[in-house]
């Protein structure tokens, strides 16, 4: 590991980005904010975070040269996502240390892993069994029923699964796995999915942000509304589970963590390493946001005041909906786009907040 920060980060000091997407531009611009400077790694030529970013690399993740160099050019390094290789990790990490710690990284990217760590330490998670095979995908509907298989790494918003409700359906899905090691979680019943972004500290601190409500589309994150309908002992507990996790974990940064409510019971869903989706309502609601938030536990900062001061909902804009700009800007909507060129379905183009009071 490379030699570990002692004190804060001065202002002025560098933060390295592993991924250069909209996360990663969001975060730029916090640093920017805190008059810290931010360098991104991200193999793609139109990278969003590139274009304010002080430095960008765009380079392979196999590129041994431009890694190193990327990581002489930062003074902590952190990502905003979680599908880096682990042999690009390990070369960074050797000259510069990594904020959230690696076994936050390898506990998340891995959904059988996750569950295993989340079951670990007491929680409730869906019901869930280990596919290798067609036979074990067999075997695990045959105990679980009705279900969704999905990939152990690389999916999201919706990728890398399949529903399943039938013997019919396991050849196909299996198939469209293409043989990847794989999960299946049996489906629950339940009233919805909330989250709670949660931040902790060098120094141990944890301050955690009130849990959201989401709402899925096509697999995709459409709104997350604040506050959440729960009741006061369920977002206690929604928060304290949040907490749990990160300190088990010993994580310095951001963390999402989603979780089903299933009447008075709280499932967790999946945790994410990172700043989250389902945490942009934070930069209309709170004095410090998720992204701050983040750049100050990574530079070993105090963490802020993420108490909440208004009713917001953010939506996702996907694809084609980033066309309803001129409307947005005319409702008085705060605007968050990405600068992504090309408009597909499925991509998230940008973000809006609204206040509801």
């Amino acid at each position: 590991m490379g030699p570990p920060l002692a004190d804060p980060l001065p202002p002025g000091a560098t933060i390295g980005i592993l991924g250069g997407g909209q996360l990663g531009r969001m975060l730029a611009l916090a640093a920017a904010r805190l008059g810290l400077h931010a360098h991104c790694y991200d193999p793609d030529p139109q990278a969003p975070a590139a274009e304010v970013c002080q430095g960008a690399t765009r380079a392979p993740w196999d590129d041994a040269a431009a890694l190193r160099a990327f990581a002489a050019a930062a003074d902590v390094v952190t990502y905003e996502f979680e599908n880096v290789p682990p042999e690009s990790l390990d070369l960074v990490e050797s000259l510069r240390p990594i904020r959230p710690g690696r076994r936050s990284l390898a506990t998340s990217r891995d959904r059988l892993h996750e569950k295993g760590f989340l079951a670990s330490l007491g929680l409730a998670t869906a019901p869930y069994r280990a596919v290798d095979s067609l036979a074990d995908l067999r075997d695990a509907f045959a105990a679980l029923g009705p279900s969704i298989l999905k990939t152990r790494t690389l999916g999201y918003d919706g990728k890398g699964q399949a529903r399943l409700s039938s013997q019919a359906d396991l050849r196909p899905a299996w198939e469209s796995l293409g043989g990847a090691p794989a999960i299946l979680e049996g489906l629950v019943p339940f009233d919805r999915e909330v989250s709670v972004i949660a931040a902790r500290g060098l120094d141990g601190s944890v301050a955690a942000y009130d849990p959201g409500e989401n709402v899925h589309e096509a697999g995709i994150l459409r709104t997350t509304t604040v506050p959440a309908p729960l009741a006061p002992s369920q977002r206690s507990d929604a928060v304290l589970t949040a907490a749990r996790i990160l300190t088990a974990l010993d994580h310095v940064g951001v963390m999402g963590v989603e979780l089903f409510v299933a009447g008075p019971r709280l499932l967790v869903n999946e945790i994410a390493p990172r700043v989250h989706n389902s945490g942009h309502w934070t930069e209309a609601g709170c004095l410090v946001d998720q992204f701050e938030q983040h750049v100050r536990a990574v530079a070993g900062w105090p963490l802020g005041d993420g108490r909440r001061h208004a009713d917001v909902r953010m939506e996702n804009l996907i694809g084609p909906d980033v066309h309803r700009l001129p409307v947005l800007l005319r409702e008085g909507a705060q605007v968050h786009l990405y600068g992504k060129a090309e408009v597909r379905e499925g991509r998230k183009m940008g973000h809006v907040n609204r206040l509801l009071r």
